[in-house]
């Protein structure tokens, strides 16, 4: 009999061997064979359990570590002079390690931008965690810079607008493209980077004013390098698109389906129905029609309206503007299920018994002409007592019967306990000269609930038939947390006096329970936030490892192909999967899925980020009339440089420079997530309650800077010297707890 390796002896092998870690790589290395391949099984799964491996496609990996040879991308000098990298390698898990670039003589200058293969040492200094040589460079991506140009007397500079304050850029007077001093501009380097000195730009593009409202989101656009012009080629393939017609589809013009979306919806790809299920097995049961908007009927593979969409992955929505993932004949038009117009679908009929509980589903391609294009105000109205003239109507014989379906939804959705956070959502409400006018917290109607619960049954619906016609598909998948951002979370609510679940398989009820016990509390928004903050970062895969924040075993994006790539990928898996016609998922297409969701996860992540930016340059533009004034916060993050702090109002974010803390020096705890004097004791950490005093406010780059005057009601102790007494036993005591905690999480560590 084949000896089995321990659980150490595989992770030293993974370790050790980063590009052989698929299961049967490992088998091969120690000689596994035949029956003896369900112990090494087992001895992974548990590993996996365990958190120190995560599976990844079909391989395992240390989660904890990044491989000892990797791809960087070289980041702009610090101010110290020192280069540091970007692990393209690393995947959002956790904090993203801090790679430091020890350069040799014989090195070639690098610069940023730069991509290079480097060998990985694991280190445990203060300021990183891995030290890299140079093996050789790969590449450089494209540099884009998007910032002020201020004239000089021989061409100018660009200073940058984003936060971060990166370096300024010359500009020769050749290569200003006529931009005047003060104006906005995109540019790109010209020349290879010089050792000594400013690098070198020339202007590509000039963007004009960039204190006018439109430019705010213009801004994002650009400096994220998202997509707004369509190619001629691409616009030429949509404006000859005409309307689908019924054949070989289902007609389903008779069936009174309704989209339901805010009042500024700019497209509306999903319409529903609902009715009382009349079969006699199912009392009390309901049957659910959710269609779709076929762009597939018009988005071949190998177009170029394929290949641009492919390329955008996705629409991009800010407050002023949207940059959609389909040109606008398709988008508004021919793709959008406008009221009383016959438009292409792929809907799904779904039976729920009382409880809420999927009895089965079917596909069909169909043709449906919307009854009514309505908003959630309007719907939620209707149904409590108040309808207007679109809504009453059909009020008993459609809406009424929504709600009904939705109730016994609900049921499934609390047996099911998907994590149910509590964060407001944030609304930019721009006047007529896209000026901000107020900043609000959208509003949560059941209307809404109602149409997500309606959307989650046909993207499991979908993905269950994928996998039950073997097709392959992009899943949407979330990843449980990983063990040390629990720990982290744990140790935040045991700080609020609260307890998360341990010892067990973690499950979003038991999260739900934490929340629950933070509800109506003060600590409620940290909980909910640092819970937030301790899940992994959905992404798309040809694998399926599940959704673990929808706490559902199977889960693919269907219901929004208009504005998402990864829809119209499944949306063809499902016409091939059918039969239904020649424009599905091609050999070509599957052969490069993998790739594929990568590429459209990155899409995804690009659009949050310049969606995130655009609202805090928003924010700091209402803010900037109120410089001076004082708002009441929470610490949401902490740095080496100073503490973040959520303002309570407005929901914006702002910096409280660890320069403006007082002479004394703070100590940062990476681990802990805390600041602490020197001579006062002081411990800033997240959670905390703070009163801020808004000192800058920066409309062109989004910054906002504060000043410290309380923590938890407390005034903050200035300068050096003895703090008060309770503050010094305060922060003692804190500490103490904190060092329990971290040496009990050793221990655990050790023991294992």
């Amino acid at each position: 009999m084949t000896r089995i390796p321990t659980k150490q002896e595989v992770l030293d092998w993974i370790s050790a061997n980063p590009t052989l870690t698929s299961k049967r790589d490992i088998a091969k290395a120690f000689g596994i064979k035949g029956a003896d391949r369900i112990d090494l099984k087992r001895i992974l799964k548990e590993l996996e359990a365990e958190g120190h491996l995560e599976k990844r496609k079909r391989s395992y990996r240390d989660p904890d570590r990044l491989p000892p040879v990797s791809v960087l991308q070289v980041k702009a000098p610090n101010a110290d002079g020192d280069l540091f990298a970007r692990p393209l390698e690393w995947h959002g898990e956790g904090v993203e390690p801090i790679v430091l670039i020890i350069a040799r003589a014989s090195d070639p200058a690098l610069g940023e931008g730069d991509r290079i293969l480097a060998r990985l040492t694991v280190v445990h200094e203060e300021d990183h965690n891995y030290e890299a040589r140079l093996i050789r460079r790969i590449g450089t991506n494209p540099r884009k810079i998007v910032g002020i140009f201020r004239k000089g007397a021989e061409g100018g500079r660009i200073v940058p607008i984003d936060k971060a304050g990166s370096t300024e850029w010359l500009v020769a007077e050749g290569a200003a493209l006529g931009a005047r001093d003060g104006e906005l501009v995109e540019a790109e380097q010209a020349g290879p980077k010089n050792r000594m000195g400013l690098p070198r730009a020339r202007i590509v593009e000039r963007l004009g004013d960039p204190t006018a409202p439109k430019a705010v989101s213009l801004i994002a656009i650009h400096q994220h390098g998202i997509p707004d012009d369509f190619p001629d080629k691409v616009i030429a393939e949509a404006d000859k698109a005409k309307p689908v017609g019924l054949k070989g589809r289902e007609d389903l013009r008779d069936m009174p389906l309704l989209t339901i979306d805010p009042s500024d919806a700019r497209d509306h790809d999903d319409a529903c129905y609902a009715h009382a299920d009349d079969d006699p097995k199912n009392p009390g049961g309901h049957v659910i029609w959710v269609a779709i908007a076929d762009v597939a009927a018009y988005v071949r593979p190998g177009t170029a309206l394929d290949g641009e969409a492919r390329k955008r992955g996705n629409s991009s929505y800010f407050p002023d503007r949207v940059v959609p993932m389909l040109p606008d004949r398709l988008s508004g038009d021919l793709c959008s299920l406008h009221e009383g117009v016959p438009r292409a679908c792929i809907a799904v009929r779904m039976r729920i018994d009382a409880n809420g509980n999927k009895i089965d589903h079917r596909f069909v391609r169909g043709l449906m002409r919307s009854a009514a294009s309505l908003n959630y105000a309007e719907v939620q109205e209707a149904i409590d007592g108040t309808p207007n003239d679109r809504t009453g109507p059909l009020l008993e014989s459609v809406l009424k019967p929504l709600y009904a379906a939705y109730t016994a939804l609900k049921k499934a959705r609390a047996d099911r306990q998907p994590l149910e956070l509590d964060l407001p959502e944030r609304k930019i409400v721009l006047n007529d000269k896209g000026e901000v006018e107020s900043v609000a917290f959208r509003e949560r109607l059941d209307a809404h609930r109602l149409i997500e619960e309606f959307m989650i049954l046909a993207n499991v619906a979908a993905a269950e038939t994928l996998i039950a016609k073997r097709s392959p598909l992009l899943f949407r998948v979330h990843e449980e947390p990983a063990p040390e951002k629990l720990e982290s979370l744990r140790e935040t609510a045991q700080a609020a006096g609260l307890n998360l679940a341990k010892g067990q398989v973690l499950q979003t009820r038991h999260l739900n329970a934490l929340l629950n016990a933070a509800a109506g509390t003060e600590d409620a928004e940290l909980i909910n936030l640092s819970t937030l903050r301790s899940m992994a970062q959905a992404y798309y895969s040809p694998e399926n490892y599940g959704h673990f924040g929808l706490a559902l075993r199977n889960y693919a994006h269907f219901t929004s192909p208009i504005r998402r790539y990864a829809d119209l990928i499944v949306h063809r898996a499902l016409i091939s999967a059918h039969g239904w016609g020649k424009d599905g998922l091609t050999e070509d297409e599957i052969a490069r899925l993998e790739e594929t969701a990568t590429h459209i996860s990155d899409t995804e992540r690009r659009s949050m980020m310049a969606e995130r930016d655009t609202t805090d340059r928003y924010l700091a533009a209402y803010l900037s009339e109120r410089v001076g004034n004082e708002f009441t916060g929470r610490i949401s993050g902490i740095a080496r440089f100073g503490a973040f702090v959520k303002m309570d109002e407005t929901g914006a974010d702002g910096l409280v420079p660890v320069r403006s803390l007082g002479r004394e020096f703070f100590h940062f705890d990476r681990e802990a997530g805390t600041l602490m004097g020197s001579d006062s004791g002081l411990i800033i950490a997240i959670g905390q309650r703070v009163t801020v005093r808004l000192t800058e406010a920066t409309p062109v780059t989004g910054g906002l800077e504060l000043e410290l005057l309380s923590i938890d009601d407390q005034a903050l102790p200035r300068g050096r010297g003895p703090a008060k007494r309770s503050t010094r036993r305060k922060a003692a005591s804190t500490k103490r707890k904190k060092d329990k905690i971290k040496r009990k999480v050793e221990r655990k560590r050790r023991q294992r």
